[in-house]
């Protein structure tokens, strides 16, 4: 039982990183532009997506071996 609560955490965080590497590449109003030459959520984007989604990868690795 708690073998399946603690998997679900980790697709749970994934899910998470998932979307919030998503969000990092919208368009929204910003002090300066990021790296592609645009305003986004984020003025780090694109390495603040590749970052969230590494850490996405890795937690969704990391539960698939525990179960």
């Amino acid at each position: 039982m708690m073998e399946k609560i603690k998997e679900k955490k980790y697709e749970i965080s994934a899910v998470i990183a998932l979307l919030l590497g998503i969000w990092t590449v919208i368009p929204a109003p910003a002090s300066k532009p990021c790296a592609l030459g645009y305003y986004a959520h984020c003025s780090w984007t694109p390495w603040s997506t590749l970052i969230c989604l590494a850490i996405a990868g890795a937690l969704y690795w990391i539960g698939g071996r525990r179960s």
